[in-house]
């Protein structure tokens, strides 16, 4: 029996500071990849759930989500994956530089424009650079565009 199609949702946080974006760079099949803080939805939470967390867990930095930048369709080149990215727009509001990151993370960043344009080879994936400029745009929708129905706790 065939296996029914699904995009794999993911979400992301763009975070500005100081003219710097926040990103991450992590080893992957060998490689060293930037990428925002980001990850898969997990059963069970929220997009807003699953992005403060995946920041925390790549970055120790605690998030807290303002906007929804904007929503990704991204079918990946290779491999048959088609990723759905929802993008969030925020502040940090907290550090713990003790905290141990995430498995293949390998350090929290901050870059440039200038510098993430001139490193585009080692994005993970083109929507690196699209959500920065949608950010730099002025792109925003408010949080509220998003509804969680938790149908046990309507």
């Amino acid at each position: 029996m065939e296996r029914a199609w699904k995009p794999n949702v993911t979400v992301a946080a763009v975070v500005c500071r100081d003219g710097k974006f926040l990103l991450v760079e992590e080893e992957i099949g060998g490689d060293f990849r930037f990428n925002q803080p980001a990850g898969h939805l997990e059963q069970g939470e929220s997009l807003v759930e699953a992005v403060v967390r995946e920041c925390r867990e790549e970055t120790g930095y605690d998030f807290e989500p303002r906007a929804l930048l904007g929503i990704y369709q991204w079918p990946r080149p290779t491999g048959g994956v088609t990723y759905l990215r929802f993008a969030f727009t925020g502040e940090l509001v907290g550090h713990d530089p003790e905290r141990p990151l995430d498995t293949g993370i390998l350090r929290a960043c901050w870059l440039t424009i200038e510098e993430m344009r001139a490193s585009v080879a080692r994005h993970r994936s083109p929507l690196i650079l699209r959500c920065v400029e949608d950010y730099r745009a002025g792109r925003r929708l408010p949080l509220d565009a998003i509804v969680h129905y938790d149908q046990f706790h309507a």
